[in-house]
């Protein structure tokens, strides 16, 4: 703010005003719009205008009026990927190494972005502009993603004045765990009624730009906009997913050669690139003797019996329709722009923030939850939920083969910051009224921390030095705005480094050194013993020829540089660690060291890093419920979704409890006679006897309690070693908000004909009679 330059005196009548230091910031005339649009886990073999096979029209018609960028590079993983997209900066050097599931309290992997390194939507704001963001978040720490924490690193703490979308790295797109601007709401619809979540973010981006402009027409924005497609789960309706119906039936390996031949017709590859193996590393084994991860390995299409591959098959369409469908509604954005005139003068980035997933493992998923909770989905189990793939009762990912051909002609895949499959991946950027060239490619190396310099280079902005008063320190990525206007211009790119999930990988002058190393969950360890590998990416864009041992003069030389751009970006420490060692480190939650967590009915939903974790672990849940009418029926409290979770409730006059073990198995129990009406503790109990024989799946003895008598009992009950879920694990008490965790009702299922007082969920290992009676003495002074 600048100095007040009116005259002050007693009267006012006598006193000159001077609106100058309170006026709000003003964006030049005509500046543009700036549209972000972030895809997930597509990899760059995935869409038509980069030459694979799943249609695209709203993605060809930016494309159409803009440029294509054929080596441009992420992260390899989302979280990472979005802060250095945001911020213009290595991962490393703003906290965010991996995603923010994973993060640690080191400065490279804290999750936590820090001021002086500030966003593009908060530099913007200072500039005059509106600021949006829709979708997906993923930059707060999970610990701090509920109502109780801090909102310092929400959306609306980091330069976006309106957000509508989920906080985490992925939900369910049918029933999402959505995020309005500072607090949490339920969907405006049901699958039943139509609703999808890539519909949704539409019609809020429309909205949000719409709200502002009937009011200031000539005031430009910025939209960050996230759908959740192409990531888990591949959530999308029938006809949309039939559209694509014998399209993949040729299988992974005979789609990554098609492919490779469109990509050299439209150049977005080399035309003597060679076709990487689909695996280039079973032979290799970790420092300590383990095997190449058997959850990154392909099966080969032709060891497939017919109904594996009738089954893969039809993953790969659902995954097509899931992405088609969300273009289609993207295009009804671009129409918007179009008919109200902005369309032109708006600065549209596309990429994809990682390349295609291996989540699914080998055999593909129905529920992608069993990757996070150490188990490989089997063929058996997939094809009980063939025909309904894709719907709300899937989570459902493809097999790793469809992700090695998404990714075509590259190795590997998202996670894999080692290997072009994980880290090149798509782009297109479009400005008709700023960049002349339209249709065309751009080959110059290009890294995600490159987007944001460039973006104010178009804007004709100096990167600040400070922001909301906090001195910035500098970008770490390279405009590349010259080569937008001419195709042979030198950027003055010369050096980009990776590192995530203990790969490494360093490009120099048109070189590539990299680890080969198994990422995040194999927990190989020992970086030191670590085999490099060498490739000319100009001559090798695909990494076939390992030059390591005709060059090592030249390979020492990067793999020094690396260490040199390390220390340099915080890229130490390595970290690969598996799921349970990762769970089982510490994180600062409000809750720690809580080992009794009490919920009430009118709560909103506590989610994924503020409800109490199970993990397999002994627990009580008790509720103190009166019951005032023989007809009272309905959900008490439930954790999780359909895809995993376990519910108690009231239906038909008994006592219900089910724990759904990872969507396949609702074990039941239920209280043989009615409820009686009038003031009760109603209880389960699991008590952890061990592990299922030859597995890390925890079982033990369930019981179902009325005040202190037992009901109903239940061994050999299969618990989940680690999470509910990603997403859709939120406690609630008096209704199931989201999809049912059981197919016993419909959700939400209230609770009527009584009231619950509240439900306390115990892992502290106390007997259940002593929990229940302490709990009882309680509710009887009430």
């Amino acid at each position: 703010m600048r100095e007040f330059n009116g005259r002050i005196e007693l009267d006012i009548r006598d006193s000159e005003a001077d609106w100058g230091p309170y006026a709000a910031p003003t964006a030049p005339k005509d500046a543009p719009n700036v549209l972000y649009l972030v895809w997930d886990d597509t990899g760059i073999a995935t869409w038509d205008c980069f030459g694979g096979l799943v249609e695209m029209p709203a993605m060809n018609r930016i494309a159409n009026r803009g440029v294509r960028l054929s080596q441009f590079h992420t992260t390899a993983l989302c979280s990472p990927t979005r802060a250095s997209l945001l911020t213009g900066r290595n991962p490393t050097t703003v906290g965010m190494a991996t995603i923010e599931e994973f993060t640690d309290g080191f400065p490279n992997c804290n999750g936590r972005i820090p001021n002086d390194t500030a966003l593009l939507s908060e530099v913007l704001a200072e500039r005059g502009y509106n600021t949006y963001c829709v979708g997906k978040w993923h930059l707060t720490p999970l610990e701090e993603s509920n109502l109780a924490a801090t909102k310092r690193h929400w959306p609306l703490s980091r330069g976006f004045e309106r957000f509508y979308g989920f906080m985490g790295g992925e939900t369910d797109q049918w029933y999402p765990e959505l995020v309005y601007d500072n607090h949490p709401v339920d969907p405006p619809a049901s699958p039943e009624d139509g609703y999808h979540l890539s519909k949704d973010l539409a019609d809020k981006t429309i909205e949000f730009i719409r709200d502002a402009k009937v009011i200031a027409p000539d005031k430009p924005w910025f939209n960050y906009l996230c759908p959740g497609a192409g990531h888990a789960p591949h959530h999308v309706f029938k006809e949309w997913a039939d559209k694509y119906a014998g399209r993949f039936d040729m299988g992974y390996e005979a789609y990554r050669e098609v492919v490779l031949e469109n990509q050299k017709k439209l150049g977005i590859v080399p035309q003597d690139t060679e076709m990487s193996p689909v695996n280039p590393y079973l032979d290799v084994k970790g420092p300590g003797g383990e095997a190449w991860p058997y959850q990154d390995t392909v099966r080969p299409w032709d060891t497939l019996n017919d109904e594996e591959k009738r089954l893969f098959s039809r993953m790969a369409e659902v995954f097509a329709g899931f992405l088609s469908y969300t273009d289609a509604q993207i295009g009804r954005i671009l129409d918007y722009l179009e008919d109200s005139g902005q369309l032109d003068n708006t600065i549209i980035v596309v990429i994809s923030d990682n390349g295609a997933s291996g989540e699914g493992g080998p055999n593909g998923s129905v529920n992608e939850n069993k990757f996070f909770n150490g188990y490989i989905d089997t063929v058996e189990e997939s094809m009980r939920f063939y025909d309904t793939l894709g719907g709300p009762e899937t989570y459902n990912h493809y097999p790793i083969g469809w992700a090695m051909a998404f990714n075509t002609p590259y190795k590997l895949f998202k996670r894999y910051a080692s290997h072009e499959g994980g880290i090149a991946d798509t782009a297109i950027i479009s400005w008709p009224n700023g960049i002349q060239a339209h249709g065309e490619i751009r080959d110059q190396y290009v890294n995600v921390c490159d987007v944001t310099p460039t973006i104010y280079d178009l804007l004709g902005i100096d990167p600040p030095d400070e922001v909301r008063g906090i001195a910035q320190k500098p970008l770490d990525g390279l405009s590349f705005k010259a080569a937008l206007d001419d195709a042979g211009a030198d950027t003055g790119k010369r050096t980009q480094f990776y590192a995530m999930l203990g790969t490494r990988g360093i490009w120099h002058d048109g070189w590539f050194a990299n680890t080969v190393h198994a990422a995040s969950p194999a927990g190989w360890s020992h970086f030191d013993d670590d085999r490099w590998e060498l490739f000319h990416i100009d001559a090798d864009r695909s990494q076939c020829r390992d030059l390591a041992a005709e060059q090592p003069e030249k390979l020492e030389e990067l793999k020094a540089l690396w260490f040199t751009e390390a220390a340099k970006y915080n890229g130490l420490p390595l970290g690969d660690l598996n799921i349970f060692e990762t769970l089982g480190r510490f994180r600062p939650y409000l809750s720690v060291d809580r080992k009794t967590f009490t919920y009430y009915p009118d709560n909103a939903e506590v989610g994924v890093g503020a409800a109490v974790e199970l993990r397999g672990q002994s627990f009580s849940v008790l509720a103190e419920v009166t019951v005032d009418a023989s007809s009272a029926e309905g959900v008490l409290f439930k954790h999780g979704a359909g895809h995993g979770g376990h519910v108690l409730f009231v239906q038909d006059a008994h006592l219900r409890y089910v724990y759904n073990f990872m969507g396949e198995d609702q074990q039941i129990l239920s209280s043989i006679d009615p409820i009686p009406l009038g003031s009760h503790v109603f209880g389960v109990r699991y008590e952890r006897t061990g592990t299922v024989a030859g597995s890390h799946t925890p079982v033990g003895d369930v019981t179902l309690h009325i005040d202190g008598d037992t009901v109903a009992t239940l061994s050999g009950v299969r618990a989940h070693p680690g999470s509910f879920g990603l997403a859709g694990g939120g406690i609630a008490v008096g209704r199931n908000t989201g999809q049912a965790v059981s197919n016993l009702y419909t959700a939400p299922f209230p609770f009527t004909g009584g009231t619950i007082a509240k439900v306390t969920v115990d892992i502290s290992g106390t007997p259940y009679v002593d929990v229940e009676r302490e709990l009882a003495q309680a509710f009887s002074k009430d």
